[in-house]
């Protein structure tokens, strides 16, 4: 199912990453604890996720605004979260803030 989101303006934070060998359980309950976290922060609209049998992976999290991205980011378990990231779980990843200013569907 495709996340539902408001008509534009909001904005997309798009987070890829690739994963190494590290506690592969440890890392599944951060994410869901990391996911139930932001939908209950003031802003967020929904996200989108995939990671492939290679260990890369894009998490896209839509926001109503920019200061709703920087309060998430300041958040103190998500803090833990990304120094977890940080030391245990990723090899690399990149994260990009972009702004939505139009979006458009298609479906049957």
């Amino acid at each position: 199912m495709l996340p539902k989101t408001p008509s534009p303006p909001y904005y997309a934070v798009i987070f890829s990453s690739k994963r190494n060998d590290g506690d592969k359980e440890a890392y599944d309950n951060m994410a869901i604890r990391m996911v139930r976290l932001a939908s209950e922060q003031e802003g967020y609209l929904s996200h989108e996720s995939y990671r492939d049998d290679n260990g890369f992976g894009v998490t896209v999290s839509y926001w109503k605004d920019l200061e709703s991205i920087s309060k998430w980011k300041k958040h103190v378990e998500h803090r833990e979260a990304q120094r977890k990231g940080k030391s245990d779980w990723y090899g690399e990843y990149q994260l990009r803030i972009a702004k939505v200013e139009r979006d458009y569907m298609f479906g049957k």
